[in-house]
C-alpha cells in the first residue's frame, strides 16, 4: 500500500465518538499547562493546542459501549504525530489507574509516532510506567482491547499497543516499530512495501482484526460480553443425561468402528460446534508473535450459555493418516498459550477441543521447538488457576492431543478417541507393517468407553442425535460443567486436577 492510498488519520474525538453510545462521553482530563522553557517546542505545543482544540496528544475518559461502561484512551495525531511526552504519559497513567480502581474495561486507541523527541529520554521512559499501569490493570482480571489506527509505530506499539487481550487495527493502517522516515533516514533505502500495513500484521498473527472505525463498538461489545462476565452468576444449563450409564442400552462401538467414525468427511469439528451451540464469539488471530498455524482456533465465545475461552484443533477438511489436514505445529501451540494467558488473567474458563489426526511432522516443525511447546502446554494447562474443560471431539493422536488435553473435567463425544500415536503408526512400530491398527488400537484402550472406565474421560456424549442436535448437546454438557467448575473453591479445583493425574493407572 503506497503512502497515497493509506487513510487520512481518524481525529480521537471522532474515533471516540464512534466507538462509544451517542451522548455517553465523559472526559477525564484534566488541564496540562505548557512549561517549556525552549521557545520552539512551546511554539510548536501552542500550534498543536490550536491547530486541535486540544492542550495534549492523548484524550481519556468514559462512555458507554453497547451500554456497558469502558473506559476509553486515545492518540490524537494532529497534534506533534500523537507523540508521547511526560504530560501525555502521566495523563495516560492515571486514567489506567482509575479505569483499575474502578474496575471498568479499557479500550485504547493509539495513533502516535512514539516518543515526544523534544523531550527526549524523559519522554523515552514514560512508556515503562504506561506499560506497568496497564500490566497492573490486567492483574487486575479486567480486560483490555487495543485498536491500532494509522499510523501506530515506534514506544508506543512496542509497549501499551501491544499488550492487548484482544487487538484490531484500522484498515490501511501503517503499523511498524520503525518508521519509514526514520528507517530511510538511517539506511539510505526505502522499507520494503507492504509489511508494515495493518492486513500485513493479520496474515502474520500479529493483530486479531482488521475493521473500520464503524465496526470498533460491535466487535468489543461482542468480545466484552465474554471478558467481563467474570463476576456474573446464572444457572447453569440443564445437561441431556450421559455419564457412565450413557449408551448402556445399547452396543459399545469397537475401536475400529469409532475411528472410522471420526474421519467421516461429514463429522462436525469445532467451527460447527460454534456455530450450533456458541454465542457472542470472536476469533482471534495467532500468537501476536508475528505466526500463525491454521491447526490451532483461538476464540472467546459463550458455549452453552457460560462464557470462556476456547482454543481447538481446527483441521479443515477432515483428516486421515494419509492426509492430515492441517496438523498442530509449534505456532498453533503458542497460540493455544496465549488463551490460556487470557483465560488465567480474566478468570474464565478454558475449554480445549481435542481433534486431530497429529502434530506437524516436518523440518520447520523440528526447529520450531515443537516437542518443547507440547511440554509447556502440558505444565501451563496443569497449573492453570482458571477453570478447565476438555472436549475429545474426534481423533486425538499422538502428542498435538496430549497437548490439549489435561483439565478438571473431560468430556467425550461417543466416538472420539485417544492414543499415542495415530493406530496406524502404533501398529508400525510393534508389528512392521500398518494393518494391525485396528487391532493395536482395541488392546491400547483409545475408545471413550476405555478412556472413561480409565478415568481419563469424566462423560460420554452419544452420537445418535444427528448434525447440530449432537452439536446442541455437547454445548449444554460443556456449558453445564464450565459454570460448575466455575462456581466452585479455586484452591480445591487445582487440588483436585493434580490428584487427578497423579494416580492416573495406579490402584491406589
Amino acid at each position: 500500500m503506497t503512502e497515497r492510498s493509506r487513510p487520512a488519520p481518524v481525529p480521537a474525538l471522532d474515533l471516540i465518538r464512534t466507538a462509544v453510545d451517542p451522548g455517553s462521553w465523559r472526559p477525564w482530563d484534566e488541564p496540562v499547562d505548557v512549561t517549556t522553557e525552549d521557545p520552539a517546542y512551546r511554539a510548536d505545543l501552542l500550534a498543536a493546542r490550536e491547530r486541535t482544540g486540544l492542550d495534549e496528544s492523548v484524550v481519556t475518559g468514559e462512555g458507554r459501549v453497547h451500554g456497558r461502561r469502558v473506559a476509553v484512551v486515545a492518540c490524537e495525531f494532529r497534534f506533534l504525530a500523537g507523540s508521547i511526552g511526560v504530560a501525555a504519559g502521566e495523563r495516560l497513567v492515571r486514567a489506567v489507574e482509575r479505569a483499575t480502581a474502578e474496575r471498568l474495561p479499557l479500550l485504547a486507541a493509539p495513533a502516535s509516532g512514539g516518543t515526544r523527541m523534544q523531550e527526549g529520554t524523559v519522554a523515552f521512559l514514560q512508556m515503562v510506567k504506561v506499560a506497568a499501569a496497564i500490566t497492573d490493570h490486567k492483574a487486575a482480571g479486567l480486560p483490555y482491547l487495543v485498536y491500532l489506527r494509522h499510523p501506530t509505530t515506534g514506544g508506543v506499539l512496542a509497549s501499551w499497543g501491544s499488550l492487548g487481550h484482544l487487538t484490531a487495527a484500522e484498515p490501511g493502517a501503517l503499523i511498524g516499530f520503525l518508521g519509514p522516515r526514520v528507517h530511510q533516514a538511517l539506511y539510505g533505502e526505502e522499507f520494503p512495501p507492504g509489511v508494515q500495513v495493518a492486513e500485513n500484521l493479520l496474515a502474520n498473527g500479529l493483530v486479531d482484526a482488521v475493521l473500520p472505525p464503524a465496526e470498533l463498538p460491535g466487535t468489543a461489545a461482542r468480545a466484552l460480553a465474554v471478558l467481563c462476565d467474570r463476576d456474573t452468576t446464572t444457572a447453569p444449563p440443564t445437561a441431556p443425561h450421559t455419564g457412565p450409564a450413557a449408551g448402556a442400552g445399547g452396543p459399545v462401538p469397537s475401536a475400529e468402528e469409532s475411528i472410522r467414525r471420526s474421519r467421516e468427511s461429514g463429522r462436525p469439528g469445532v467451527r460447527e460446534l460454534l456455530k450450533a451451540a456458541a454465542t457472542d464469539v470472536t476469533l482471534l488471530s495467532g500468537t501476536g508473535a508475528g505466526e500463525r498455524d491454521p491447526g490451532l482456533l483461538l476464540a472467546l465465545a459463550r458455549v452453552g450459555g457460560t462464557p470462556c475461552v476456547v482454543l481447538a484443533h481446527d483441521r479443515g477438511t477432515r483428516a486421515t493418516p494419509a492426509a492430515p489436514g492441517q496438523a498442530l505445529g509449534p505456532a498453533g501451540l503458542r497460540a493455544a498459550r496465549r488463551g490460556m494467558r487470557i483465560a488465567a488473567e480474566l478468570d474464565l474458563p478454558l475449554l480445549s477441543v481435542v481433534d486431530t489426526a497429529g502434530a506437524a511432522l516436518s523440518k520447520e516443525a523440528e526447529e520450531g521447538g515443537l516437542a518443547g511447546e507440547i511440554a509447556r502446554c502440558l505444565a501451563d494447562l496443569v497449573n492453570l488457576p482458571a477453570p478447565t474443560l476438555c472436549l475429545l471431539l474426534g481423533q486425538g493422536a499422538g502428542g498435538a492431543a496430549l497437548a490439549l488435553l489435561p483439565a478438571d473435567r473431560v468430556v467425550a463425544a461417543r466416538h472420539a478417541w485417544l492414543s499415542p500415536l495415530p493406530p496406524e503408526g502404533a501398529s508400525a512400530i510393534l508389528h512392521r507393517t500398518t494393518d494391525r491398527a485396528h487391532e493395536v488400537a482395541a488392546r491400547q484402550g483409545v475408545r471413550s468407553a476405555d478412556l472413561l472406565a480409565n478415568g481419563i474421560v469424566d462423560r460420554i456424549v452419544e452420537e445418535d442425535a444427528e448434525g447440530a442436535d449432537f452439536l446442541s448437546d455437547l454445548g449444554r454438557v460443556i456449558g453445564a460443567d464450565m459454570a460448575a467448575l466455575r462456581a466452585g473453591d479455586r484452591h480445591e479445583r487445582l487440588r483436585a486436577r493434580r490428584a487427578r493425574y497423579r494416580r492416573l493407572g495406579t490402584t491406589g
